[in-house]
Parts: structure tokens; C-alpha cells; sequence
């Protein structure tokens, strides 16, 4: 999803964009169409990559450093490029009792989250777990910017854009599609966990191109609505309160989780627009999608695990009929 609005940022600017993945048939036809070449390569061989890199580039963009031996893979391809960016997460803060994201207890930053806030500490479990994926990103970044290169780490928060694998936004597109007479929302609505757009985030990229450094940047949407501002965002109906245990969205939170991009705007970073502007075109995409039939199994599954609690239809229609 970020390779995918950088590299159709970049191309549409004027620069030459190569893009690496293991199966083209996964590439963007906008993409082709708008003259960005496609190699096939796979993190895990990095004679390919840099082959593909050649004499080097004004930019590399790492959307898959997970851990770090990938950041490790990284340098040698960083050292023949001007500028790198390396996508990390928010995902790796900690508020002072050592809460995160994925934390059984919800953190509570008591207010915006700078770069400077404490992080997990570095670690080389599996990243692909709750406690793993932060420590993972944070042991990534320590390789990285040990490395003195001009290395800036991006840390978005709740991603949203068209080609995402896991679209958020489907909790009330899909509730449209199935004509649903109403919209439960926890807490009427009132959680807030700072979206990110793709396209924020490829604007960051370019700004961070034309300057190259070792830095560390949030990078979010310019602001951060309640769940019940996104519902109304996207399904344009009226979320009400709901008995326990109904009405839950991803952007639930006991307490606010709102970045701090004072620093990327110093830099000269601008947004490409708010929320509302900017989750248009993925609305659109899975509209689209799901007229189309779907041929390609981009939307979520119905057993899909992480969107089943959103979806309990009878629950809420018990709970509606004794309303």
C-alpha cells in the first residue's frame, strides 16, 4: 500500500521508479500504465536487489523491514543511495507503565506522541505477535541509524489507502453493501487512534528525498478523528451508543493515540489532505472490488478472524429490537 502511492507519487512528478516484488501479476496496472518498471526480486536474495539497484538511486523506500537482519539486508543497498526511507510503526511506543498498541492494557500517552516518546526495547522474537512486532521494528531502527547513513525512519499509525491487505474502513463500507438499518458504536464513537493515509506518508517520502539524513519521523494524517467521525466519514449515517460489548471499531481506545508530526512538517512536509480527503479512494476500491465480484480475493474473508467481532449481526440485531 505505501510502495503502491509512492511509487504513483513519484512517477506522476517526473522521477524513475522501480519497484521489487515476487509475483507480477500483484503490480498495479496505474503503475505500469504510468511508466514505473516492475523486477522481480525477493527480500531474502540480495544479489537481486542489488542487481535491481545498479549504480545506485536518489531514493530507496523499504516498506518490508520487519526486523533487523532486514535492516541488516538494507545497508548494503543504502550505502549507493542518496536518501533511504524505512517504514517503522508507531507500534513501538511505550507509555510510562510500558504499555503499546498491542498490549493487553491499552496505553495512555497522555497526550501527542513525539519521536522522542520511550519505545519498546529492542527484540528478535517472533514479529509476527503482539509483543514481537514493536520490539522487532525498534531493533530494525537501532541497526539503521547505528549505521550513520542517511537513514530516515517513518513511524505511521493506523494505515488507510487503496491495496491495503487489512482495509479498516471495511467495518462500514461493508455495512452499506449489506444495508445494515444502523451503525452501534462503542463508546458512542468516541475512540481515537490517529489514521495514517498512504499517500501522507509518500509525500513524507519525497520530502525526505530532497533531504537527505539520519532522522526519526511520525508520519500521520493532518487530523486525528473519533471513530464516530469516521463512520460518519465514510457510511454517512449517525453512530448511537450501544450495549457492552457491541459497536466495536478499530479505532477503539480508552485513551487518545494521537502522533506528533510537528517535526515532518518542519521539514517541509505537506499533506496531501485530511482523513476525509484522503480515505476517499479507498472507499471507492473496495466499492469497486466488491461490484466486480471480487475475482481476486481482496476483501476480507467472512472468517476473516480480525474482522469477525465487527460483524455479530444477530447481536446487534437482538439488541436493536429491544431498543
Amino acid at each position: 500500500m505505501i510502495g503502491r502511492a509512492t511509487a504513483r507519487r513519484l512517477a506522476a512528478t517526473g522521477w524513475q521508479v522501480d519497484v521489487t516484488g515476487r509475483d507480477p501479476a500483484h503490480f498495479p496496472r496505474e503503475l505500469a500504465e504510468a511508466g514505473v518498471r516492475f523486477h522481480a526480486a525477493d527480500r531474502a536474495d540480495p544479489a537481486r536487489l542489488r542487481a535491481v539497484l545498479g549504480e545506485g538511486a536518489d531514493l530507496l523506500v523499504d516498506c518490508i523491514c520487519f526486523t533487523a537482519a532486514d535492516a541488516r539486508g538494507l545497508l548494503p543497498l543504502a550505502e549507493h543511495a542518496t536518501s533511504t526511507a524505512l517504514i517503522s510503526s508507531k507500534a513501538v511506543y511505550v507509555d510510562a507503565a510500558g504499555n503499546h498498541s498491542n498490549s493487553d492494557t491499552p496505553p495512555d500517552f497522555g497526550g501527542p506522541i513525539r519521536e522522542s516518546q520511550p519505545t519498546m526495547a529492542p527484540g528478535d522474537m517472533d514479529y509476527n505477535s503482539r509483543e514481537g512486532y514493536g520490539a522487532n521494528k525498534v531493533a530494525a531502527e537501532h541497526v539503521a541509524l547505528d549505521s550513520g547513513l542517511p537513514i530516515s525512519i517513518l513511524r505511521p499509525s493506523r494505515m488507510h489507502g487503496v491495496g491495503t491487505n487489512r482495509p479498516r474502513e471495511w467495518v462500514f463500507v461493508k455495512r452499506v453493501l449489506d444495508r445494515r438499518p444502523a451503525v452501534l458504536l462503542a463508546a458512542r464513537g468516541t475512540g481515537i487512534v490517529h489514521p495514517t493515509a498512504a499517500v501522507n506518508t509518500a509525500a513524507l517520502i519525497e520530502t525526505v528525498a530532497q533531504q537527505p539524513g539520519a532522522r526519526i519521523l511520525n508520519s500521520a494524517d493532518p487530523n486525528a478523528p473519533s471513530a464516530l467521525e469516521i463512520a460518519r466519514t465514510i457510511a454517512r449515517q449517525l453512530g448511537e451508543s450501544a450495549a457492552p460489548g457491541l459497536g466495536a471499531t478499530p479505532w477503539d481506545s480508552p485513551h487518545p493515540v494521537v502522533l506528533d508530526t510537528t517535526a515532518s512538517l518542519e521539514l517541509g512536509y505537506k499533506p496531501v489532505g485530511d482523513y476525509a480527503a484522503t480515505v476517499a479512494d479507498e472507499v471507492d476500491w473496495l466499492f469497486d472490488v466488491y461490484r466486480a465480484g471480487d475475482p481476486d480475493g481482496l476483501l476480507p474473508a467472512a472468517d476473516d478472524e480480525f474482522f469477525a467481532e465487527y460483524f455479530d449481526y444477530a447481536a446487534e440485531d437482538a439488541y436493536l429490537t429491544g431498543l
